[in-house]
C-alpha cells in the first residue's frame, strides 16, 4: 500500500496513477477535500484501487491521525511518497532579499512535512521489513552547482535531500530503501506552461523507486533512474 502526498495534481497525480497501474493499493492525499476526493474519483473511474485521505503534511495531528488510520485499515504504509510541496511567488528575488518568514513557510512544506511522515512511518516499515521511501526533491536544491534565485525553495530541497540520507542511515538493514529524485521541469501547475517534461515523464523515476527490489539502492539521488550528485 502506497501514500502519495499532494496527490490531487500534477506530478502527485500521475504517481498515484502509475502506482496503481503496477497493482500497489494508493492513498491518495491533499490538504484539499474537494480537490482530492475529486482527484480520487477520477483515478477509480479509471480501475484504480484509491483511496483519498485528507492531509496538511505541516499538521503534527494529521499526520498522527493518518498514520494511526493506516495501521487500523491497512496494517501500515509499504510505500512513502513525500511529494507535496510549494514553490513561493517572486522567483526573481534572490537570498538577500527574501525575508525569513519565506524561508520558515516553505521549509515547512517541503522539509518539516516529509520528516513527520518518516518519523510517523518509517518506523512501522522497519518493524515489518519492508518499506520504500521517496522524496520528490529538485535539482535546485543540489549544493553542486548551488546558485541564487528561489531561495527557500532550493534550501527546502536541500534540506529535504539531506533528510533522505539521514532516514536512509537510520533504517539501513531494516528492508526499507530511502531514496530523493528531481523530477525535472515538468509541465503542472508549478512548473508552468513552457517547462520541458510531460508529468508521465515526471513521475516516472519516483515510481521505479516505489518499486525497487530488495537489492535496491538506498540513499541515492536520481534524474531518470540515474544517479545524480548531491
Amino acid at each position: 500500500m502506497a501514500v502519495v502526498t499532494g496527490g490531487n495534481r500534477g506530478v502527485g497525480l500521475e504517481i498515484c496513477r502509475q502506482l496503481a497501474r503496477a497493482d500497489l493499493r494508493v492513498v491518495l492525499t491533499a490538504r484539499d477535500v474537494r480537490e482530492g476526493e475529486a482527484a480520487a474519483l477520477g483515478l477509480s473511474r479509471e480501475g484504480a484501487d484509491v483511496h483519498f485521505h485528507r492531509l496538511d503534511v505541516t499538521d503534527p495531528a494529521q499526520v498522527e491521525a493518518l498514520a494511526q488510520w493506516l495501521e487500523g485499515a491497512f496494517g501500515g504504509a509499504d510505500v512513502l511518497v513525500n511529494n507535496a510541496g510549494i514553490l513561493p511567488e517572486g522567483r526573481g528575488r534572490g537570498v538577500l532579499q527574501v525575508q525569513a518568514q519565506e524561508f520558515r513557510d516553505t521549509c515547512e512544506t517541503n522539509f518539516i512535512g516529509p520528516l513527520l511522515l518518516c518519523q510517523a512511518l518509517v518506523p512501522s516499515m522497519m518493524s515489518r521489513h519492508y518499506g520504500r521511501v521517496v522524496n520528490v526533491s529538485s535539482g535546485l536544491g543540489q549544493l553542486q552547482g548551488m546558485g541564487d534565485g528561489t531561495p527557500a525553495y532550493r534550501a527546502s530541497k536541500t534540506a529535504l535531500n539531506a533528510l533522505t540520507r539521514m532516514v536512509s542511515a537510520a533504517s539501513r538493514g531494516r528492508g526499507v530503501l530511502v531514496n530523493a529524485l528531481c523530477p525535472g521541469w515538468v509541465r503542472t501547475r508549478m512548473g508552468g506552461a513552457n517547462a520541458t517534461r510531460p508529468v508521465e515523464q515526471g513521475a516516472d523515476t519516483a515510481v521505479w523507486l516505489a518499486t525497487l527490489p530488495a537489492e535496491g539502492p538506498t540513499g541515492g539521488f536520481f534524474r531518470d533512474r540515474t544517479p545524480i550528485p548531491w
